[in-house]
């Protein structure tokens, strides 16, 4: 049986991009909380979402350095399957309920782009970096304990897109108290046949579905970010007013399905 899930569409399915879901994720998270302009965060929303007034411009900024697995062991191929990830979620409504919507996502892989684009994440190609820790000892492992500052930043096309800090002060004993809002996404795929650029292929809101989410080694602390202006980029209109808690956490799931909201595809 062929194993093509995404191109290229090869005989046995190897060369594929990515393979074919169940999709198992396991990473280190730096996590900012930020407030940026609500007009910026608002310009950003598709049709169907409403701008969340209550969050006054509430964001949150992710650092991730993740290991993937499919079915087959492919963690054991970590130059394909080790990748970081760098985007930010803004707050939002969809139908009066609190959601999340991303507007901006860097990674550094390209079958991590490929699977991001299949669940409506508008990856790019980044470079990020986060401090890390380790099980040895010693001044280049930052230690889990208060005080202790783990770093990140993400790049692209040559400039510095994002910088972070968090200074940890206290670990988090309830994980749940992290809260979290599902976190929305558009996927889209334009057409290029002539006179058609205008009718998208694929244009559907949709909701990401996270299976068997874990948290370990949560802490919080003091969140610093920054996003400086660049060339051509846009990301720096979410440049935060203030920030508030950051967090360091470890975080696991799998992903096997994907909710559509709306679907405006044209047949």
């Amino acid at each position: 049986m062929k194993r093509n899930f995404f191109v290229p569409l090869t005989p046995r399915g190897l060369s594929n991009i990515s393979p074919p879901p169940p999709w198992h994720y396991a990473g280190d998270f730096l996590v900012i909380d930020f407030w940026a302009r609500p007009d910026a965060v608002a310009s950003l929303l598709p049709a169907e979402l409403q701008e969340d007034t209550k969050a006054e411009g509430h964001a949150q900024a992710y650092f991730i350095d993740w290991q993937f697995t499919g079915e087959h062991d492919e963690l054991l191929n970590p130059a394909r399957y080790q990748y970081r990830e760098f985007f930010i979620l803004v707050d939002a409504l969809f139908d009066g309920k609190p959601v999340a919507f991303c507007p901006y996502i860097f990674v550094d892989n390209d079958a991590a782009i490929a699977r991001g684009l299949a669940q409506g994440f508008p990856k790019r190609l980044g470079s990020v970096f986060q401090t890390r820790t380790f099980s040895a000892k010693g001044p280049a492992a930052t230690k889990l304990a208060a005080g202790s500052r783990f770093g990140a930043s993400a790049s692209t096309n040559g400039q510095r897109i994002a910088k972070g800090i968090v200074t940890l002060e206290k670990p988090v004993t309830d994980p749940a108290a992290l809260g979290s809002r599902p976190t929305i996404n558009m996927r889209h795929f334009p057409r290029l046949a002539a006179g058609q650029w205008e009718r998208p292929a694929v244009h559907e809101l949709v909701e990401s579905i996270m299976d068997n989410f874990t948290v370990a080694d949560a802490w919080m602390g003091k969140g610093e970010l920054t996003l400086p202006e660049c060339e051509n980029e846009e990301i720096s209109d979410l440049s935060p007013v203030r920030c508030g808690n950051g967090y360091r956490m470890c975080v696991s799931y799998s992903v096997t399905d994907l909710k559509t909201l709306v679907d405006h595809s044209v047949k």
